[in-house]
């Protein structure tokens, strides 16, 4: 199992938008999560995602998602299995999720797919022991790194992780930064590469 925390800064955390990108850049939320589970005819088993959303109105949200290729994605409107989505059926998924959240607890409201309130700071504190990695341009290159067995890799999104969020999950021995390369990708790009490097590499 692989799994992805993506951070978003300004991802909105309730439903009500229409707009995906200005509400929060929340259409890069949808191509990190097409990233992430969709192969050409066939989607990933080996994956879990965590949406990190800490835009307004109620911040922060985590949305916890492990797709099932027998089920598909749920509620968007496709049928049972199908692999034909679109990020505005990304989208809509997600606004449901948010509109489903109920305080004080984490829920499921479809199956596979949770949200809660949780931090940050209070996921990366949970996953203590595990293989971290945080995706970060004075990383050490990813060709030159071990990566473990059902790694974590943190992706933030254009403005990266704050100051005082990044020096503290790094005070975590398990926590390891890595470079993709000289370049800077789209986040959901990023998805991709590490996707790529963990398939040739059957990790």
């Amino acid at each position: 199992m692989r799994e992805f925390i993506y951070y978003s800064n300004k991802g909105r955390t309730s439903g009500n938008f229409d707009d995906l990108m200005e509400a929060g850049r929340m259409d890069i939320v949808c191509h990190i999560m097409i990233n992430s589970f969709f192969l050409s005819q066939k989607m990933r088993e080996d994956v879990k995602l965590h949406l990190l959303l800490n835009g307004p109105p109620d911040p922060p949200k985590h949305i916890e998602i492990q797709a099932k290729t027998s089920r598909g994605i749920p509620e968007t409107g496709k049928k049972t299995g199908s692999i034909d989505i679109s990020k505005k059926d990304i989208g809509g998924l997600i606004k449901r999720i948010l509109y489903k959240y109920k305080k004080g607890k984490k829920s499921e409201p479809y199956q596979g797919m949770f949200i809660e309130k949780k931090s940050f700071i209070d996921l990366i504190d949970e996953l203590k022991g595990r293989s971290i990695y945080l995706l970060d341009k004075k990383g050490d290159d990813i060709s030159k790194v071990e990566i473990k067995e059902n790694p974590i890799f943190i992706i933030g999104d254009n403005e990266g992780l704050p100051k005082k969020v990044k020096k503290y999950i790094l005070k975590n021995k398990n926590v390891k930064p890595i470079s993709i390369g000289p370049k800077v990708y789209f986040a959901s790009h990023v998805v991709v590469i590490l996707n790529n490097i963990l398939d040739r590499n059957e990790i």
